[in-house]
């Protein structure tokens, strides 16, 4: 069971980024549709749960060491296979740039300083770790997801038992701000696909390192459940309060100071850090799908991967979140397709391999 639990929370910890411990994908993805975003929130939980607990066991089942050889193993097709592992490295890249993006929100929403130090101090620190050994940084960045979870759940009871208006007043104002999507469903369904994607390549090489089918699972189930609940309790927070931090970059980070301005502080320190997370996380995989890690070249492919991201951060977090998330995420249907096929491609497999021993 502690295997699990640690599964669980790395699960968690890969694919919360700045886009969701900041709000900002909330707002758009659910708390813009009002009562309508409620149900999508638990539309997803459903969802992450099966993807989670799906992704994991395919690790373990495969032993993948790169998501490479994973996604060409359950897709079944290799021009399939190559559209998804394209996907993957999309993703990436892409959220790896978003994160960057993030960085500049925190210290300018929170202290009032220029966008500009955040993504300098992010970009520098993501470059210098993933040129490195990453592992065991990583670990103790993840190590804050429970602060997390935690800040998530005090934010959630004190915004909803604080309430200026009732959600029937709330409810015009929420669906009046932008959405990512038209429609509340698909936009449900557009979240999971593309949160998939941002976790899949950790995903499979966390299930590839352990052994235990029903252990990686579960741990796989209740890292998309916990991320599940995280999301509910976030949109309530927002829609409860949406009239006041809708304008905000970081609104999570909005109700944090509302509720205590040395709270505040720490949330943001705590957001900084899962923001790190995950940059890393994510330049890591996209160098090491091209390179080979700790070699010269890799060096190189990181430092100009870098400062690419460096550049294209400056055009905006909203404006980034409200742009590469719903591509990611419907190109990350594919993703989904394979992942749903793929348990009865690797059980005819199977039953193939048993005939041929026999």
């Amino acid at each position: 069971m502690t295997k699990a639990l640690k599964i669980a929370s790395a699960f968690i910890g890969i694919i919360v980024g700045a886009g969701f411990a900041s709000g900002q994908e909330i707002l758009q993805y659910f708390t813009s549709f009002g009562y309508l975003g409620t149900i999508g929130t638990i539309i997803s939980t459903a969802l992450f749960a099966y993807m989670g607990m799906m992704l994991v066991k395919l690790g373990t089942r495969t032993q993948a060491t790169s998501h490479k050889e994973a996604v060409y193993r359950v897709s079944g097709h290799k021009y399939f296979a190559l559209v998804v592992d394209y996907v993957i490295i999309l993703t990436l890249f892409g959220v790896g740039v978003v994160m960057i993006a993030g960085a500049g929100s925190i210290p300018s929403q929170q202290f009032g300083m220029s966008p500009l130090v955040g993504v300098i101090i992010m970009s520098v620190l993501v470059i210098a770790t993933v040129m490195m050994n990453v592992d065991k940084v990583v670990k103790v960045i993840g190590s804050i997801t429970p602060f997390l979870i935690f800040t998530v759940i005090i934010i959630a009871i004190y915004s909803l038992f604080t309430m200026d208006q009732s959600f029937n007043d709330l409810n015009p104002v929420a669906v009046d701000q932008p959405s990512a999507l038209s429609n509340w469903f698909f936009s449900a369904i557009n979240y999971v696909s593309f949160n998939v994607a941002v976790g899949a390549s950790m995903s499979l090489l966390m299930g590839g390192n352990e052994k235990d089918e029903r252990t990686s699972a579960l741990g796989g189930l209740l890292g998309g459940l916990g991320l599940g609940i995280m999301i509910v309790l976030s949109h309530l927070a927002i829609f409860s309060k949406v009239d006041t931090v809708a304008a905000y970059d970081m609104p999570t980070l909005a109700l944090v100071n509302d509720l205590s301005p040395v709270l505040g502080i720490f949330y943001s320190i705590v957001l900084f850090g899962m923001v790190f997370n995950t940059a890393v996380g994510m330049f890591f995989s996209f160098a090491a799908r091209y390179t080979e890690v700790g070699t010269s070249k890799h060096k190189k492919f990181v430092l100009i991967t870098g400062v690419v991201a460096f550049g294209l951060s400056f055009v905006g977090f909203t404006e980034l979140v409200a742009f590469f998330y719903p591509l990611i995420g419907y190109m990350g249907l594919f993703l989904i397709l394979a992942l749903v096929t793929a348990p009865f491609r690797l059980k005819k497999e199977q039953k193939k391999e048993e005939r041929l021993s026999a």
